[in-house]
């Protein structure tokens, strides 16, 4: 009796058979949990870049780097497999949206709670994921935006045609005026998210094309989430992807049509689907 007494009240001392394991899910309930960062990238044709862009991630700042490849026709599988990331390989090439919704999922079923997409194209400057992640982990902000155009000279120094350059600045005025925000570049390809943004927002229901960030925006907008950017170095080449002038137009309308989406969906009684969620 003086032993079962003592097991009772101390859990450590010799338990017997069968209550090992509620003894462990005790402990490891007890312990604080860790938070895991994933970062994705979304990539096409990125064989030439992709070692660069992961060379500048800062160490221990993410967890995991997932690479949903959007059926290449170069060596991006077989190179990202050698450094080590988790692969997903399209079958078919889906779209820039499409390669997206893989990326999310995959991050959310491999218990994320931060996702920070980044580009394999060495456009964007990597070195600040860490910073990104950090306003979210405080709670500041839901949604972290890299913006390109902390000033004119800054962007064209690095190489962003002056076209889209003015097409940049006039489609974001719409959008910051139209969703009530103040970021300083709505188009970046620099994203990062926390877990309850995906878990809310419907982006299955979204574009399997570039507009895809568009619509993810104005959700994230809809559904009340905080929307934050911090300055990030980009660098325009030959390798690095970029839609083309006309591609650009293109997106451009579509970005605007979602405006009008977010509109009718709130003041008319015609509701979009992309603005609710199933439960």
């Amino acid at each position: 009796m003086i032993a079962d007494s003592a097991t009772a009240t101390n859990p450590l001392a010799s338990p017997a058979v069968g209550q090992i394991e509620p003894l462990l899910a005790a402990i490891s309930a007890s312990q604080p949990r860790v938070s895991r960062t994933v970062a994705i990238m979304p990539a096409y044709n990125a064989a030439t870049t992709l070692e660069r862009t992961v060379a500048d991630i800062p160490e221990g700042s993410v967890d995991e780097i997932i690479l949903v490849d959007d059926c290449s026709n170069d060596d991006t599988v077989k190179l990202a497999r050698s450094l080590g990331l988790t692969v997903i390989a399209h079958e078919t090439n889906g779209g820039y949206g499409a390669n997206q919704k893989t990326c999310y999922r995959a991050a959310l079923d491999r218990g994320a709670d931060y996702v920070v997409m980044i580009h394999p194209d060495y456009q964007y400057d990597s070195r600040v994921v860490g910073a990104a992640i950090e306003f979210i982990k405080l709670g500041i902000c839901d949604v972290m935006m890299g913006s390109r155009i902390r000033t004119r000279r800054e962007a064209l120094d690095g190489g962003m045609p002056v076209w889209k350059y003015v097409a940049n600045r006039c489609l974001t005025t719409v959008e910051n005026i139209a969703l009530g925000q103040n970021l300083g570049d709505f188009h970046s390809g620099f994203r990062a998210y926390s877990r309850k943004v995906l878990e809310t927002v419907p982006f299955e229901k979204n574009s399997d094309d570039f507009v895809f960030d568009s619509q993810f925006l104005a959700q994230a907008v809809h559904f009340g989430f905080r929307i934050g950017d911090i300055p990030v170095p980009v660098r325009y080449f030959d390798e690095a992807s970029s839609i083309s002038f006309r591609r650009c137009i293109t997106y451009g309308l579509a970005t605007l049509g979602v405006l009008g989406e977010f509109y009718r969906h709130r003041c008319t009684p015609w509701k979009s689907e992309r603005f609710q969620t199933d439960a």
